[in-house]
């Protein structure tokens, strides 16, 4: 789990380029959801992972998809930015 300090820097790092993606495509990236199928595949192995019954393989595969949401959540935070600004 990241500092509190590395967040800030991450977020101060990232921000202008993000900004510079995002601008017209905020909506989208707040609308983005997974398709079913991944979505049943991610919640099969959480649910797995709280009852400690995950392999080693399906930890590697989960712990893949724990970044992706980290990494579109700091997506969703930019949009959500973006769109206040611009409104």
């Amino acid at each position: 789990m990241a500092t509190a300090p590395e967040a800030t820097a991450f977020d101060r790092g990232v921000r202008p380029l993000l900004q510079a993606l995002l601008l017209d495509r905020a909506d989208a990236v707040l609308s983005f959801r997974p398709d079913p199928t991944l979505q049943g595949r991610i919640d099969e192995l959480a649910s797995k992972s709280t009852e400690g019954e995950l392999t080693v393989e399906e930890r590697a595969e989960y712990e893949g998809y724990v970044r992706a949401n980290k990494f579109i959540a700091i997506l969703r935070r930019q949009a959500q930015r973006i769109l206040r600004v611009s409104s």
